[in-house]
């Protein structure tokens, strides 16, 4: 496989593990794990370990990454329509940091095809569904994007994750600051409240965060994620910085850096958002998470919960047994 395109391989790993996921060919990465409980934002958990959002853009595979044993599954992002994404090539492996350069753009089939997979899904353990808004959605209307998504996938998720942190949808991260991320909190939480009303239950709402936030930007974010009530954060999505990288072949490529590089970063960001913080919401801490060490460590530093998505695709399923095992 890592002979071939990067994102040749991913299409081909979704499409066999979509095959594969509900019968007897899932004994090829299907493995049973201890159970080791969390309970955070008012779930209870089977391990800490979580698929990252990315992966399993349209939920086509969640019995496949249930079978491997992860303690919960985030699936998107997905958006209110279907979108290609970025022109191609837009994913590059850089296999001497186990690390993987990303411009994928939110490509996906849309928030209503994701919806009919959660139901075909056999798999009753915690689900993350990931929102997004389009990328012709001028940001003065991202709301009503994060808003169409949110009443449709809300009675489908055990938990709702706000993404406005990829790097790759123009002007997405400017709604990471200031007024307007008070507004979009704001737009977000009063809709939660109506939603609950109409389904009789709570569905948390999170918010993933980027790693590239200053000090003074990372105190402000926090408060205004705990002004607003955002019941958890995801720290952290992938970074622009290629200081890890410098040199590599496709370090220059355009798009966010994932991996073992960026277990550093991740870490110092997580121990001053926890800090800031004080446990006033839980952190999921992803980013760099390769090993029981970084896993453990990301634990110490603040962290509930954890997700792993790069180093799956360098380790393969054994990364989740050897995680949950050596935690």
């Amino acid at each position: 496989m890592f002979t071939q395109d990067a994102e040749w391989s991913h299409d081909f790993t979704i499409n066999w593990l979509k095959r594969t996921q509900n019968n007897v060919l899932n004994c090829f990465y299907k493995q049973n794990l201890a159970e080791k409980p969390v309970k955070a934002f008012g779930l209870s958990f089977k391990n800490p370990v979580g698929l990252a959002a990315g992966l399993d853009k349209n939920g086509e595979c969640i019995d496949a990454f249930a079978a491997m044993g992860f303690g919960f599954i985030e699936i998107g992002t997905v958006t209110p329509k279907p979108q290609l994404g970025n022109d191609k090539p837009r994913m590059f492996r850089l296999p001497a940091g186990q690390a993987i350069i990303n411009r994928m753009g939110f490509n996906n089939k849309g928030v209503d095809n994701l919806i009919a997979n959660v139901k075909q899904a056999k798999y009753t353990g915690i689900l993350g569904i990931n929102i997004g808004k389009n990328k012709d959605t001028p940001e003065s209307e991202a709301l009503n994007d994060y808003l169409i998504c949110l009443r449709k996938v809300y009675d489908y998720a055990s938990y709702i994750t706000v993404n406005i942190s990829s790097p790759n949808t123009p002007g997405l991260r400017n709604l990471q600051h200031g007024q307007v991320l008070d507004e979009l909190l704001i737009g977000l939480k009063s809709e939660q409240q109506l939603l609950e009303n109409q389904y009789a239950k709570y569905v948390p709402i999170l918010v993933k965060i980027a790693p590239d936030l200053t000090d003074q930007e990372i105190v402000d974010m926090s408060n205004s994620l705990i002004k607003a009530g955002i019941d958890g954060v995801i720290a952290t999505n992938t970074t622009l910085d290629r200081t890890e990288v410098l040199g590599q072949q496709h370090a220059a490529e355009a798009g966010g850096l994932s991996g073992a590089v960026l277990t550093t970063k991740s870490q110092l960001f997580t121990e001053k958002l926890a800090k800031e913080i004080a446990g006033r919401i839980p952190v999921i801490g992803v980013g760099g998470i390769h090993c029981a060490q970084t896993a453990q460590a990301r634990l110490k530093a603040g962290s509930s919960l954890l997700q792993v998505y790069s180093s799956l695709i360098f380790q393969g399923p054994k990364v989740v047994k050897d995680i949950v095992n050596g935690i």
